[in-house]
């Protein structure tokens, strides 16, 4: 398929899930059969002050570590305890954006890799305060993990409590050369965690060719899941591949209500995340903290809620 013509600004691209990843391009102007329109001098210089202003926010923020890390639980739906955390950024000091648009934009002026490794880096820094049974789940490119400097933050770090996430959304232009650029971090013990399954052919590419150790049924699988009879049967197609084809676990994200986490539970979903089982913060909660599950086919016991 042929790429579109280049553009000089940003675009607004929708985000995996119905939290909605919205990254903005200012697009150049293009004739009915999609042929640029060249921009006046006025547009250009427009164009490249959104870039320049960027790259300095971008730095500045870099520079400052002006991002906070907060954790989301991931828990064990049978027994209820929290068994890892996933580590997310959020910006406060900066313009009200989605932390995916942050990130997009960093892309888009050179800088993805280094606000993705400081971001990996101060989520790093909290892994020794958190409680030693949990892992801590990292969100990484494929560029950033790939990186000589995300080798080196990575060193001296407790690599059987790391899990990176690859989402949907990553592109993986070699499997190969990616399998055997990552293969120090799997022998290592760090766990490879496939993102957004379920959203998209991509991810499935992902599954099959890096055989992760954790895979995520994405947000729109869960979601609404307790009333859909299609969304019960490939979730339960996914669990089946995953649980028992592949040998590996399964975290069910976005569960939001008490029906779609019974629904999960009955499927046979070992563990999962969201805002019924905890929403992000800059604390952990420890694990003996959260309530037991009520057993399958009864109610969620209280406390369950956030």
């Amino acid at each position: 398929m042929r790429k579109p013509p280049p553009t000089t600004a940003d675009i607004f691209i929708a985000k995996k899930r119905s939290r909605a990843r919205i990254v903005r391009r200012v697009q150049m102007p293009s004739g009915p059969s999609g042929s640029a329109i060249h921009p006046s001098k006025r547009e250009r210089r427009e164009a490249e002050q959104v870039l320049e202003e960027r790259n300095l926010l971008i730095r500045r923020t870099i520079a400052n570590r002006s991002l906070e890390t907060h954790f989301q639980p991931i828990v064990n739906l049978r027994s209820g305890t929290m068994i890892g955390t996933e580590a997310l950024s959020r910006f406060p000091d900066g313009p009200r954006r989605t932390p995916d648009v942050w990130f997009a934009e960093a892309a888009s002026v050179g800088l993805g890799v280094d606000l993705e490794v400081t971001a990996v880096e101060m989520a790093l820094a909290e892994i020794r305060s958190l409680p030693s049974e949990l892992y801590l789940s990292l969100n990484a490119s494929v560029e950033t993990i790939v990186s000589e400097d995300f080798r080196a933050i990575l060193d001296g770090a407790p690599a059987e409590r790391i899990v990176l996430e690859l989402t949907e959304h990553t592109p993986v232009a070699n499997y190969r050369e990616f399998a055997q650029e990552i293969e120090w971090l799997r022998s290592a013990g760090v766990r490879l965690a496939v993102d957004d399954a379920g959203s998209g052919f991509s991810s499935f590419n992902h599954i099959l060719n890096l055989k992760p150790d954790i895979i995520k049924l994405d947000i729109s699988l869960t979601r609404g899941i307790d009333k859909d009879p299609a969304r019960q049967a490939l979730g339960r197609a996914l669990l089946n591949f995953g649980l028992e084809a592949y040998r590996t676990t399964i975290v069910a994200e976005g569960i939001e209500t008490a029906g779609e986490l019974e629904t999960l539970r009955s499927l046979g979903c070992p563990s999962g995340q969201g805002f019924i089982l905890g929403r992000p913060s800059r604390r952990v909660s420890p694990p003996q903290l959260l309530p037991a599950m009520a057993p399958p086919g009864t109610s969620a016991p209280a406390g369950v809620g956030v």
